[in-house]
């Protein structure tokens, strides 16, 4: 019987290489670009139809506010109950002295953490006394308080929901992603229609602001609790309302003290900025400096929040980290705290109501001192920076994004972010770009993307550099992360003042204050990235032959890709924010419109409109860089 021929093998069908594709969609958007030029563009105008109508619902709710059963009956209660809890810190903080404030810092600290934390709460609370910022930090310590009051109240028990039920976990977590998207500058408007201006409005925007992390890190908690400690628990009786307060909420109580941390954290950033809807405390220190531009006036309340912010910091820090040691550690707990307390109580009748003025230090003129010789020596370096930049990448970068068709720019966004990070973030990209065009602010909203292109790119270079540095190096990180940690807890205004001082007003100061704010954070989460890699991997690595070159580019990059695209997602977001608040030095676009509508009556249509496309190109960005750590890398596509 005569064997079957072989069946011969399938052609091989040859793929054209991966970098086909981008190269022909670049070539095509490029001869779109040339071919379409200048038409279906759309110019800004300031006289836009929406506006007048959002002018008009402005005017109807003012009308309506003491009439309207939702203002009379929700609304007005809302302020009035916010407004209310800021009096009531305010007046108990007012009411202690600073005596008597600086022994409960000191006490809290010794009752959260030991000596240590009660001698950094003494030391940073005096501080703001000697700064002579005492009145106002108060009053920003009162705003802070009461927002995180409000913030906890409401997003711990909202956490301990999404916790226990993945559908409410499902539902919130788009608003929270979008709550932690928006620009500050996005909450204030709505905030002066709805509250007036004021704390109130000042303790709900900040509230509403900072709550995210509450929600959001209180849910982790309880999802986390051991399956096992909460089926044993109900197995010997206990009802869901009891396995709670006796077994999830004890168990999770240090991780939800995180949440705190972070909560005060967010609150204190998001308070100075309320100035700007008349917020009293530090904020309008830092709001009249800036008019001035004055660096050392704008720099001292700075350090004054950095203080607020260490020493709760510290204190809820240690707290989450503190174990229990026995009855005889809490009696030291609380005999110290008692003793600190007292003490500071005792001296408040005693010395004057007021931090004395004789013991302040005034540092404002010697960092004027300081601002003026750099401005002086560095005039020619900082000159060249800022004409590269300008006419090197924004002006180049800004004329094509606003002579380019509406059009073609969306179907590129739509295109580079399908590709990047799926159909999904691509439809959500796109209908964000169509939003900002229907709000008739696609000229501005292209002069701010703009912006954030191009700080986002410094921005990430920088803190990948830097983060590899810190990653490679103990030494580095250990000289470069107290450096960092100043640098995360300084308000966002106090940088705006040094980069007017170098490069006067315009974008690209905006774009160095956006530089300062965001790279902290984009190198500790690549560090944190780079230094979760296995030790049994790198291991493996070296011992095959590998250079710290090939171990960097070959190892620890590719295993850290979530990181680093978290970083890069961090990087973007906060550039935005800051990019934003750089509408007050000069930057204009968006940011300069919400600006616009706190000012100017007339504009107050326009102001809100910008709000709401600021956080379009919030989204927009998110979804692309949060879409593409969802995505395999091309070297697991290769291998799949």
């Amino acid at each position: 019987m005569q064997a079957a021929p072989p069946v011969p093998a399938p052609a091989r069908v040859r793929r054209l290489p991966r970098w086909v594709a981008p190269v022909a969609g670049v070539v095509v958007g490029v001869a779109l670009y040339v071919a379409f030029r200048g038409k279906s563009v759309l110019p800004h105008d300031d006289d836009a139809t929406l506006f007048h109508w959002l002018n008009d619902a402005r005017d109807w709710v003012d009308a309506n506010r003491n009439s309207n059963p939702i203002f009379l009956y929700v609304v007005n209660y809302l302020r009035l109950g916010a407004a209310e809890v800021f009096a009531l810190i305010q007046g108990a903080l007012v009411a202690l002295g600073w005596p008597g404030l600086v022994g409960l810092a000191a006490g809290l600290g010794w009752l959260a953490g030991g000596w240590r934390i009660a001698l950094v709460s003494l030391v940073g609370f005096a501080g703001l006394g000697v700064l002579g910022f005492w009145e106002a930090s108060v009053e920003t310590l009162a705003l802070t308080l009461s927002a995180v009051v409000l913030s906890l109240l409401f997003g711990i028990p909202l956490g301990i929901w999404a916790g226990r039920s993945p559908r409410v976990r499902r539902i919130v977590t788009p608003v929270l992603d979008v709550m932690q998207i928006m620009p500050t500058f996005s909450y204030l408007s709505p905030m002066v229609l709805l509250f007036l201006i004021g704390p109130a409005s000042s303790t709900i925007a900040t509230m509403i602001y900072a709550m995210p992390p509450a929600i959001r890190i209180t849910a982790l908690a309880i999802e986390r609790v051991s399956g096992v400690t909460v089926e044993a628990s109900e197995s010997l009786g206990a009802t869901r309302w009891q396995t709670l307060r006796k077994v999830r909420l004890p168990l999770a109580l240090n991780t939800i003290m995180l949440g705190v941390n972070q909560t005060i954290a967010a609150a204190l950033s998001m308070v100075p900025l309320t100035a700007l809807i008349a917020a009293p405390g530090l904020g309008e220190d830092l709001i009249r400096a800036l008019a001035r531009v004055n660096v050392g006036a704008a720099l001292v309340p700075g350090i004054a929040i950095v203080l607020i912010a260490i020493v709760l910091d510290r204190m809820t820090r240690a707290a989450a980290q503190r174990r229990d040691g026995g009855t005889r550690a809490q009696a030291v707990r609380w005999g110290g705290f008692a003793v600190l307390t007292a003490a500071g109580l005792a001296l408040t009748p005693v010395l004057a109501q007021e931090f004395p003025e004789q013991w302040q230090v005034q540092i404002v003129r010697p960092i004027n001192d300081v601002a003026d010789w750099i401005e002086a020596h560095w005039y020619t370096f900082t000159g060249f920076l800022n004409d590269t930049v300008a006419y090197g990448f924004l002006n180049p970068l800004q004329d094509v994004l606003t002579s380019a068709p509406w059009w073609l720019v969306t179907a590129a966004v739509l295109v580079f972010a399908w590709r990047v990070s799926g159909l999904a973030a691509g439809l959500v990209a796109a209908a964000c770009l169509l939003g900002v065009a229907a709000l008739g602010l696609w000229e501005h909203g292209m002069q701010t993307l703009t912006m954030v292109l191009v700080g986002a790119v410094m921005t990430i270079a920088a803190g990948l550099a830097l983060g590899v540095a810190a990653a490679r190096s103990r030494w580095f990180s250990a000289v470069l992360r107290p450096l960092l940690d100043a640098a995360q807890t300084m308000p966002s205004f106090s940088y705006l003042l040094p980069a007017v001082a170098l490069f006067g007003n315009g974008r690209f100061t905006a774009i160095t204050a956006a530089f300062i704010y965001a790279v902290p954070v984009v190198a500790r989460v690549v560090e944190d990235g780079l230094r979760a890699v296995p030790g049994t991997v790198m291991e493996a690595a070296r011992s095959a032959g590998s250079t710290d070159r090939q171990l960097l580019w070959k190892v620890q990059l590719p295993m850290a890709r979530g990181s680093l695209l978290l970083a890069a997602n961090q990087g973007i977001v906060m550039t935005l924010a800051m990019v934003v608040i750089g509408a007050l030095v000069g930057a204009g676009a968006l940011g300069y419109d919400v600006v616009a509508g706190f000012a100017q009556q007339e504009d107050y249509g326009k102001g809100l409109a910008a709000g709401v496309a600021l956080v379009l190109l919030g989204v927009m960005l998110d979804r692309i860089t949060q879409g593409a750590n969802g995505r395999r890398s091309p070297h697991k596509k290769r291998n799949a």
